[in-house]
């Protein structure tokens, strides 16, 4: 019953959503108050419908019914709790009805929050929002029932996929769906803002929260599946430029050069008719994401197999919501009023650069990820694109703009003095050249480009900090006059700082871990050694065990400095029951200077195991920048201004001729 129950409150989210797509906008048009008012009760009670239908799946998981299709296919009574709870959203049909469930959440926030929105602009946002609800629910309903039963009922299920049976991934993909899902708030604003011909400053004020908090979440849902990536995998590696990899840093790229284009609107009135592109961009990169995901055209660790027809339905919603909604810019875009203007050497014309250099970033990104695609399809051949065309590619695009970044916020409106904002990074210059000496002191081996790189983390964060120094009067007053200063200081521009900083320290992270990343691949028996970065790894003893779902062959390695004992690492070969599947668990001891990286590998019929042993320097710090950036992005989403909500526009005519 509970199941039937499910099922029929997605079929009643289906039929509200297209009540809530069709009557708000019909009111916004004919501009009747009644019609428009339907929109937030709509958006609430399909959010409350999707909660009951998710929470009925959650319940089938739990209690493990197999009867579910779903539920067979994914679970096993003896998986641990956590694992039966976030079976929910590991496979196709659960993960799509966990995206939906955001969608709806995300809707009745703007339904709850916004109501110092215009009515007829709160009304289409919603109707859009409605839209994407009413094709994603109709997708489900159609091709991906996860309510589908089975007769007879098999006794056990099949088990779910190894490796996504960590903690990890269970908090993962719901951080991920958060920020792609959160980024259709922006699209439908920005659809909004078309139709009623008109943005200005408090648009964008209303807009930013919403791209701020799904910026945040992408930030950290991507951090996080790196961080699964690197001890998970037992790879070593925390990037490898895969397709689902690509599919969430490509809108994360425009979400980020969103934010900042916002801010020009916000402050300005410039930019309009471009950030009104990079919401519908952002957006529609989350959908092509999808699309790699689950059609099927591109492989991946970590992508869901799903059969051609599920693809061609998903194509026909991207083509819908991408080519309608460029449609619509093409039509209306001219009409919108033109905004400031401002000279070329300005903190608007430094941020119009990041918007370029974020924009063909993800551009590169999106040919280099379905190149393979398109190579395919038209000459019958297989390729592959990996880390030999992103890293160059993107390593210049991105270079010259972290260069810039601490510039920027020093630079005044409309027309700035660059050799002033230049002269207040005289220190952030000078320690980072600093740095860059002390490391080719120790470091005189090479590579010759990693001094570089990591002056270039040092300069992003203390730019980043100067900034707020320059703000503050750090040193240049009283004690007393700083705090005062720092107390009273927006929290965007707090914020803006940490994230930049963050930045810094990912870049640290990342280059040290590229450049002097140790590997060594040895066959060791009981007893025996291997030294990696001065550290000594013995292999004591391998013992066999049983789990809650699965049986593990643990290997045991003391690890000495200098004769000195440090600590014990373990590393296992875990086969899954009832599938078989094997995987990997690896051991990690964080030194200040890296991670130490034992991988077990494969029995040798001659004895022993191959064993990996890896020294990534500085390896937390690539996944601690992330965490410092969402840091940042929490403090500017409670800035003040934000709290007290934009102001109401007067009233006046919708459309305005253009310039």
């Amino acid at each position: 019953m509970i199941t039937e129950t499910g099922h029929f409150a997605l079929v009643l989210a289906f039929a509200l959503a297209l009540f809530q797509t069709i009557v708000p906008m019909y009111g916004a048009a004919k501009n009747d108050r009644s019609f428009m008012a339907t929109a937030s009760p709509a958006a609430l009670a399909q959010f409350a419908l999707v909660s009951l239908s998710f929470a009925s799946l959650t319940y089938a998981y739990l209690s493990s019914d197999f009867s579910i299709k779903n539920v067979y296919a994914n679970s096993h009574s003896a998986k641990p709790l956590i694992y039966k709870i976030s079976g929910v959203w590991a496979n196709h049909e659960g993960s799509l009805l966990l995206w939906v469930l955001i969608l709806t959440l995300f809707g009745a926030a703007v339904a709850v929050f916004s109501n110092n929105l215009p009515q007829s602009l709160k009304a289409r946002v919603l109707a859009v929002q409605g839209s994407i609800s009413t094709a994603f629910l109709g997708f489900i309903l159609l091709t991906s029932n996860p309510f589908e039963r089975l007769s007879p009922s098999p006794i056990e299920g099949t088990g779910m996929n190894p490796m996504l049976q960590d903690p990890a991934l269970a908090i993962h993909p719901p951080l991920l769906y958060a920020g792609y899902v959160g980024l259709s708030v922006s699209f439908s604003f920005a659809i909004a803002a078309l139709l009623e011909g008109k943005v200005d400053a408090a648009w964008a004020r209303w807009v930013r929260p919403w791209t701020l908090a799904a910026w945040m979440f992408l930030t950290i849902g991507i951090a996080l599946g790196s961080w699964w990536a690197y001890y998970e995998l037992g790879w070593g590696g925390w990037w490898f430029w895969d397709p689902v990899e690509n599919a969430s840093f490509m809108p994360w790229l425009v979400a980020t050069a969103l934010l900042h284009s916002a801010v020009v609107v916000e402050k300005r009135n410039a930019l309009k008719v471009w950030t009104i592109l990079l919401a519908i961009l952002a957006f529609s990169l989350s959908l092509v994401g999808t699309f790699i995901v689950r059609s099927g055209v591109l492989t991946s660790v970590h992508a869901f197999a799903s059969d051609p027809e599920r693809g061609v339905f998903i194509l026909a919603i991207l083509c819908f919501f991408v080519g309608g909604s460029l449609a619509l810019y093409a039509w209306r875009a001219p009409i919108l009023k033109a905004g400031g203007i401002f000279a070329p050497l300005s903190r608007e014309g430094s941020l119009v650069i990041n918007n370029l250099f974020l924009a063909v970033a993800a551009f590169a990104v999106l040919t280099g990820t379905l190149f393979p695609l398109v190579y395919e399809a038209l000459t019958g051949g297989k390729i592959s694109v990996g880390p030999p065309f992103f890293n160059p590619v993107f390593g210049m695009l991105i270079i010259p703009l972290l260069l810039l970044v601490p510039l920027g916020p020093l630079l005044s409106w409309k027309r700035a003095d660059v050799l002033g904002a230049m002269q207040r990074l005289w220190a952030a210059a000078a320690i980072s050249v600093l740095v860059a000496l002390l490391v080719m002191i120790f470091k005189e081996r090479g590579p010759w480009a990693a001094p570089l790189g990591i002056a270039l983390g040092i300069w992003l964060i203390v730019g980043s900090l100067t900034e707020l120094a320059v703000r503050t009067k750090f040193l240049r007053a009283p004690f007393g006059t700083f705090l005062s200063r720092l107390k009273g200081l927006p929290g965007a521009a707090i914020g803006m700082a940490l994230a930049h900083a963050g930045v810094g320290v990912m870049v640290i992270g990342i280059v040290a871990i590229t450049a002097w990343k140790v590997e060594k691949i040895v066959v060791l028996k009981e007893g025996a050694s291997i030294t990696v970065a001065g550290s000594k790894v013995t292999f004591v003893s391998e013992t066999k065990g049983e789990g809650p779902n699965y049986s593990a062959e643990t290997g045991r390695f003391d690890i000495t400095v200098d004769g000195k004992f440090i600590t014990t690492l373990y590393s296992e070969k875990r086969a899954f029951r009832p599938s078989g599947q094997p995987t990997t668990e690896v051991g990690i001891h964080p030194y200040w200077s890296g991670d130490l990286y034992v991988v077990m590998g494969d029995a040798i019929k001659t004895g022993g195991r191959t064993v990996r042993v890896y020294f990534n320097p500085l390896a937390p710090l690539i996944w601690f920048g992330p965490l410092i950036m969402f840091i940042g992005g929490m403090f500017s989403l409670f800035d003040r201004r934000y709290r007290v909500g934009a102001p109401k526009r007067a009233k006046q005519a919708v459309m305005q001729p253009a310039e």
